[in-house]
């Protein structure tokens, strides 16, 4: 078996609201599909999705990087040859871990396509064929994000994310709101987007704290990993890391400095799927929780998730598979996310390869 060919092609989704966090807004979800194709025939699918606010990174550049730098790369190898795949495209080509990860989701498609079976047996398993997902509120009003965290709740969603960053007392308001509001057994999370100093942090966090909180995602710059490790160690609220986590390498730092109790897994800021089990292996030997989180991006991205979710003992933190949910209509994998926004949970597919409704 041999890859022939690479394609692309666009497709945007619009919100159904602007989806804001502290660093930026986004009026619609923009993603690049990838398809690799076989010299027998066989395809898979990738894709990725520059959210710029966040990454840094432009459609333009990531259509370039990809057709011009990471494609030719892997053009002629077995693409079952994940780690020969890897090494060929970061010989190709430094950084752009966007445009690896659609080749990367794309290639682990195709490979449990041509075994027969779905995405997560390639993976290690199925431990949890349901895989619990967050429901992830942009910023608002502190009534409008309070009562969206209420709702999907209620709906049966157990972990709840509410973006922040902007305004401490807003934050630790909106957090008093939601607590008072949903069950105990709902893991709340406030995500800062690096959005704190230090000194705030460290103040804002306590009383999130007495608030309720359970997890604060990323209050602090990525580069500030002194700090985080000063938050984590004064306890109180979980601390997550996610901008600071970029690599397998960043992913042994945070472990090596005690900055983070949870690391926030995104498959395609590392650069896929096969970059993501050796961080999550460097988490598991060091006790960490992970999450696996997402951009957020569309269906086949998020299903790449959503199977790896389903395999690691442990993801204990529900998973934001929720960028299907935030589009007006899902173009990629509609039938997958069809019951998720009504029980807060993904049923893992279980028919060869990623279970998205893309065809050959």
């Amino acid at each position: 078996m041999k890859i022939a060919s690479v394609h692309t092609r666009v497709v945007r989704a619009p919100y159904r609201r602007p989806f804001v966090i502290s660093s930026g807004t986004s009026p619609e979800l923009i993603s690049l599909v990838v398809e690799v194709r076989t010299a027998e025939g066989d395809s898979g699918f990738g894709e990725a999705s520059p959210m710029t606010a966040y990454t840094g990174e432009t459609l333009a550049g990531l259509e370039a990087a990809v057709t011009e730098h990471v494609a030719p790369a892997i053009v002629g190898r077995d693409p079952r040859d994940l780690a020969g795949a890897h090494a060929a495209m970061d010989s190709a080509i430094r950084g752009q871990h966007l445009a690896k990860a659609a080749l990367d989701i794309a290639l682990h498609d195709l490979a449990a396509r041509a075994a027969g079976w779905p995405l997560h047996l390639l993976l290690g398993g199925c431990v949890r064929p349901q895989v619990p997902t967050a429901w992830v509120v942009g910023l608002g009003t502190v009534e409008e994000m309070a009562e969206e965290a209420t709702a999907y709740a209620a709906r049966g969603f157990t972990h709840v994310k509410v973006k922040g960053g902007e305004d401490p007392d807003l934050d630790v308001r909106l957090v008093q709101l939601v607590r008072s509001a949903v069950p105990d057994t709902v893991e709340l999370c406030l995500d800062a987007n690096e959005g704190y100093d230090p000194g705030t942090a460290a103040r804002t966090v306590a009383r999130l704290a007495d608030a309720g909180l359970d997890l604060v995602e990323q209050p602090l710059p990525r580069w500030d990993l002194a700090g985080m490790a000063a938050l984590k160690a004064r306890g109180g609220v979980r601390v997550m890391a996610d901008e600071s986590m970029q690599s397998l390498h960043d992913a042994l730092e945070i472990v090596r400095r005690g900055a983070a109790d949870v690391l926030n897994i995104k498959i395609l800021k590392v650069g896929g799927l096969y970059r993501a089990r050796q961080i999550a292996a460097v988490a598991e030997s060091a006790g960490l929780a992970v999450k696996l989180g997402t951009m957020p991006e569309l269906g086949v991205a998020t299903l790449a998730a959503a199977h790896l979710a389903a395999a690691l003992p442990h993801a204990t933190v529900p998973a934001d598979l929720v960028g299907p949910l935030l589009v007006a209509s899902e173009p990629l994998a509609p039938t997958a996310f069809a019951t998720t926004e009504a029980t807060g949970r993904l049923e893992i597919p279980v028919v060869p390869g990623l279970g998205h409704d893309l065809y050959l």
